[in-house]
């Protein structure tokens, strides 16, 4: 095991500022960044007894190879800088918020002519009214159903509302009474809008108005014998009702807040948060995030801040009020940041009594009942990942189990759109962030495909590494050198041709430190550079599920590239003649068609909506892709294939 004491700064050079400390990895790879009240203090402590440390943190600093700091004038810029850093450089130690997907929100579009209600995920934008967020996109769904009989806004998209106003003819939620059907004049567009208003006043909580109005309403068309009409306003209210049922007041102030729980155990911790709108609960997240360090309550409360206040995946919305089970070392100077944040004041505060605490109750117990599951569901798969890593670095006698694996595949056509593929695992679990592509030129067959990819990887892994020792962030993207960190083995798919070649280009370039091997498809046999015979590994276990697996990955990785290359291709071929049209707008179709057949089977009516492209033009594309396939055209503009 490294020795942390081989770059350990002396204890004098140490600041005792407030500040932000980085630890590096030998190629310079930033793998933890913290923040301290006292810089001397806190990194002292990475230094002492390693097997007395928390495992993650024991495996933080024997991984690492270097440590530097930034001291700041006070807790608030620490907590900045961490939070840039973090962002930045994406360190793998660090306590990661992350469940691969963006929340839900219900949107009102009001920055649009006639607003729409929508499913929305990604990052908020301006003039758009967001409700949420939802755990899951059928919930808002089921929401929308229940109201749009009482607020028919428009829920289309910019082409169905398009295809209705030219048509005259509205969509079936028009003939039924769930939209208003602005799109063929049933309403103005003042009306329109102010049904939207009235739909955002109700889901902020202003319920009681539109109750009110409503058994106004159905009193008055009753007294006028307006059966009918008292009836559709009674039927209107029962909705209401029913979707206020699923909105249930928990706080009477109408308070907005975040009420955060945590269920830990010494390696991972499971966070859950119900999102208060005025005194609604409107959403529920959670997470369950791995432990660096030996982490308090407090401690989690800062890390959760910290990264979820921030993220960019609409998670930017900050409350007035967060409780939580505890309060952090720097709730202050947190407090202070999330106030910048908000640009009003935000509270950090533990519920004591009444609703709020009774809340925070059921928070917590959420939280114990995710862990719980969370531990089931995932002690087969860590046992299961480490023994297939064992079993390969057994099979292929390697000194440690390969933490990080890089698979490659080539995908082509009898020689033509050569492309190859990069897939990365790290732990046995897919980064799909460090995948890559790559486009062949100087290759006709995957031996010479293999070669020249792996030439140009490692070459670029050289030249990275020297450079990250000098500057660690690209200049061109202000990011970490990703590409600059090594595998321990590569994976390529084929058998000893492949697996030779891959070999060679290694020992071409002096890259010793590398294992090398092949999974070829015939008998899932696995090749060793030079081997006269192959290495069996049992065909059910751990070991060969993995390598099957990175292979697959690879495989669909590369044949989704050249997928793309090829239907670029044809489009641009077969668009070559067609009057007015250039690159720009071939790849506005791509850009909306995604392929050739797709754009085949579609209607001049949908391929107007392409900025630039008239009439006269979709037609002509028809006719060109038509011709070239030997199809004839449909009634409808569309085409229907050729006997």
């Amino acid at each position: 095991m490294p020795d942390p004491s081989t770059y350990r700064p002396p204890t004098g050079s140490i600041p005792e500022e407030p500040g932000v400390y980085r630890f590096r990895d030998p190629s310079g790879r930033v793998i933890y960044v913290g923040k301290a009240r006292s810089l001397r203090q806190r990194l002292n402590s990475y230094f002492a007894d390693t097997w007395s440390m928390h495992p993650r943190t024991q495996q933080m600093v024997t991984t690492a190879a270097s440590v530097d700091w930034v001291t700041v004038r006070t807790e608030v810029e620490a907590l900045q800088l961490e939070y840039a850093w973090i962002k930045e450089f994406d360190p793998r130690f660090n306590v990661r918020y992350r469940d691969d997907k963006s929340y839900p929100y219900l949107a009102v579009t009001l920055d649009e002519e006639y607003p729409r209600l929508q499913v929305m995920r990604g990052a908020k934008r301006k003039g758009v009214r967001y409700f949420g967020p939802y755990s899951h996109a059928w919930a808002i769904r089921e929401t929308l159903d229940l109201l749009l009989r009482v607020f028919p806004a428009r829920t289309c998209s910019k082409g169905v509302f398009k295809s209705a106003s030219m048509s005259g003819r509205p969509c079936l939620l028009g003939y039924i009474g769930k939209c208003s059907a602005p799109c063929v004049g049933r309403v103005t567009q003042d009306e329109h809008r102010q049904i939207a208003l009235d739909f955002c006043d109700f889901m902020a909580g202003r319920t009681d108005v539109m109750v009110r109005r409503l058994t106004k309403e159905m009193a008055e068309a009753s007294e006028e014998l307006e059966f009918e009409k008292a009836a559709r306003l009674r039927d209107d209210l029962a909705a209401l009702r029913r979707a206020m049922e699923k909105q249930t007041v928990v706080f009477g102030d109408g308070t907005d807040a975040d009420v955060v729980a945590f269920a830990d155990d010494p390696l991972e911790a499971a966070v859950q948060v119900f999102t208060v709108r005025g005194g609604r609960v409107r959403g529920q997240r959670g997470w369950v995030v791995e432990k660096t360090e030996d982490l308090t309550p407090g401690d989690l409360v800062h890390h959760f801040a910290s990264q979820v206040y921030g993220g960019e995946h609409g998670e930017t919305d900050i409350p007035r009020e967060l409780l939580v089970p505890e309060l952090p070392n720097d709730v202050e100077a947190l407090a202070e940041w999330l106030s910048e944040r908000r640009g009003s004041r935000v509270t950090i505060r533990v519920p004591q009594r009444g609703d709020k605490k009774t809340l925070a109750e059921t928070v917590k117990r959420n939280a114990d009942q995710a862990l719980v599951q969370h531990k089931l569901r995932r002690s087969g798969d860590l046992t299961t990942r480490s023994k297939a890593l064992d079993e390969i670095g057994d099979a292929l006698a390697l000194e440690t189990p390969p933490l990080r694996i890089e698979c490659y595949d080539v995908s082509q056509i009898q020689g033509t759109d050569v492309v190859a593929s990069m897939v990365v695992f790290e732990d046995g679990l897919p980064r799909k962030s460090e995948y890559r592509r790559f486009a062949i030129t100087g290759a006709t067959d995957d031996v010479s495909a293999i070669s020249e990819v792996l030439r140009r990887r490692f070459h670029r892994l050289k030249a990275e590494t020297i450079a990250a020792a000098a500057q660690p962030l690209d200049p061109e993207t202000g990011r970490p050198r990703k590409f600059a960190y090594p595998p321990q083995l590569v994976v390529v798919d084929g058998g000893a041709p492949q697996v030779n070649a891959a070999g060679l280009v290694l020992a071409e370039l002096g890259v010793t430190d590398v294992a090398v091997c092949g999974l070829a498809k015939r008998m899932e046999e696995v090749w060793l550079p030079a081997d006269e015979f192959p290495v069996i590994l049992p065909r059910h276990s751990a070991g060969m599920y993995l390598l099957q697996q990175l292979r697959d990955e690879a495989h669909d990785f590369a044949i989704r590239y050249h997928r793309q290359k090829r239907s670029k291709r044809m489009i641009s071929s077969a668009l070559d003649d067609v009057p007015g049209l250039g690159e720009v707008r071939r790849k506005a179709l791509l850009k909306k068609f995604g392929s050739v057949k797709r754009l085949m089977n579609a209607s001049v009516d949908e391929i107007v909506e392409v900025p630039g492209i008239g009439r006269r033009t979709a037609e002509s594309i028809l006719e060109a892709l038509n011709a070239e396939s030997g199809s004839t055209p449909n009634g409808n503009g569309s085409v229907k294939q050729g006997a």
